[in-house]
């Protein structure tokens, strides 16, 4: 039986804001005797709002109301009805993801996004879905290889490194198309970012606010960007201003990148050819930024792929919603149900293969991806597992996750754990075991997720014996 559902993505970045709607059609793709699986089979865009400057307060707050006022618009110009809307997601990135401001924003359309995933995205997390808004992740499974995706936007280039399907590391610069702003009609400076002012200084260049400007004139500041960006990947030795232009960190260059792709607004001028009219048109250096790195010489030295998206790559086609019940040997110390909109930490077959130790390494690296602003957000940790588990595997298992979730501990969040095969019972118990009986936890299995899910825990079902688990997976376009 197939049902279609109507699907509204919201985008909201620290320079621009957009809205997708999309038909997705699910079908049950379960036998008749076990329990529903239901599954995307097709997914069609059915409008693409413009895409929107994000209307400021400050320079690090939006404006709710104005967001409002957008997407109101937006659906009356697409013709549907908010409650016609069935499944989605609103995406919160860059600055506009500060916390107190995020939240306002999120009431503000708490009517446009019922029961939707809301993800307010740091540097590491915004890296990812940029990075599997462009496609990356699917090229890298499809050419088992490794591809370097870097989304480019007006304040900052996220970069997530993938190799055969699975993130390998992410990374932020201080990189974008609206550090120094321009007049679109005198081209007079308007804004120069601090870091850019410190750097222009250094340089004695003469690059200032108010001076009116050509191409040439924003020529060598261009340049640093352009090489800050190539040295990130390996194409060029790193210079004095790249530490200081690092957000909060750049990929390690341990494993040889052979594909980039570009996403974000300045991407579209990577991949263009045509004449422009108008350098300044966006009142930025974008348009400039991309050029630069297109006909550098250090990128004839890479394969370069087209992303499936550029200025959309982070716009989010909708939370499909996949319904499972958990096994029925699991582990739960509490009825704290039910549990909404978790976002899932997953090992790779990699991680989870090494010793305690390296579980626990593992886990506290990516714990890095769910912070805003050093604040970590709840989350749930994913584990294959193993089929057939010895004791002494168990235990490796639970002194890992124990290590690796001690930030969870500390600041008593819900420990909560998924497994794919058939050992919750066991491991929850050894966790538990292992927290002298003092901290609840949930541990579940039989339940398949991937990093970028989110999922629902509901109220015990079956006498308790089964949880009944939601997984809302971020479909992108």
């Amino acid at each position: 039986m197939k049902e279609e559902l109507l699907s509204v993505g919201i985008d909201i970045g620290t320079s621009t804001t957009q809205l997708i709607f999309s038909k997705l059609t699910v079908e049950n793709t379960a036998s008749n005797f076990s329990v529903p699986r239901i599954s995307i089979v097709d997914k069609e865009v059915v409008y693409r709002s413009k895409v929107y400057f994000t209307p400021l307060i400050s320079a690090t707050e939006i404006n709710g109301e104005e967001i409002k006022k957008i997407v109101e618009y937006e659906y009356k110009k697409a013709n549907i009805d908010k409650d016609e809307i069935q499944t989605g997601a609103v995406i919160i990135t860059g600055e506009t993801a500060r916390k107190e401001n995020a939240n306002d924003v999120l009431q503000v359309l708490s009517g446009f996004a019922g029961d939707f995933v809301v993800a307010t995205a740091g540097p590491d997390l915004e890296s990812i879905i940029s990075g599997k808004g462009a496609g990356a992740h699917i090229y890298s499974k499809e050419h088992s290889t490794t591809v370097a995706n870097i989304d480019m936007g007006g304040g900052t280039s996220n970069i997530s490194f993938f190799k055969r399907g699975e993130v390998l590391d992410t990374g932020c610069l201080d990189i974008g198309g609206r550090l120094i702003k321009v007049d679109t009609a005198s081209h007079e400076i308007t804004y120069i970012s601090p870091k850019f002012e410190t750097i222009i200084k250094d340089n004695k260049f003469d690059i200032q606010v108010g001076k009116k400007v050509s191409k040439e004139d924003v020529a060598p500041i261009v340049n640093i960007m352009k090489d800050i960006v190539m040295e990130s990947i390996g194409l060029k030795c790193k210079g004095e201003s790249f530490d200081f232009l690092v957000t909060n960190k750049s990929i390690s260059l341990d494993e040889e990148i052979k594909n980039v792709s570009f996403s974000g607004g300045v991407a579209d001028y990577i991949y263009l050819d045509d004449p422009i009219d108008d350098y300044f048109k966006y009142g930025d250096v974008g348009i400039l930024l991309g050029q630069a790195i297109r006909d550098c010489e250090e990128i004839k030295h890479i394969n370069v792929i087209k992303p499936l998206e550029t200025i959309r790559a982070t716009v989010v086609g909708a939370g499909s919603h996949t319904t499972e019940v958990s096994g029925s040997t699991i582990t739960y110390t509490n009825d704290a149900f039910p549990i909404k909109n978790l976002p899932i930490l997953k090992l790779s077959i990699d991680e989870e293969g090494g010793s305690a130790e390296d579980i626990g390494m593992s886990i506290k690296a990516k714990l890095n991806w769910f912070k805003l602003e050093n604040d970590l957000q709840k989350i749930a940790i994913a584990i294959n597992g193993r089929q057939n588990p010895s004791f002494e595997d168990i235990l490796e298992y639970a002194r890992g996750i124990v290590y690796g979730m001690g930030e969870i501990l500390e600041k008593k969040l819900p420990f909560i754990v998924i497994v794919e095969n058939d050992m919750a019972k066991a491991l929850g118990q050894s966790i538990y075991a292992l927290l002298d009986y003092k901290t609840d936890i949930v541990c579940i299995d039989g339940i398949k997720v991937e990093n970028g899910d989110y999922i629902d825990i509901g109220k015990p079902i079956a006498e308790g014996k089964v949880l009944p688990v939601v997984i809302k997976t971020l479909v992108f376009n």
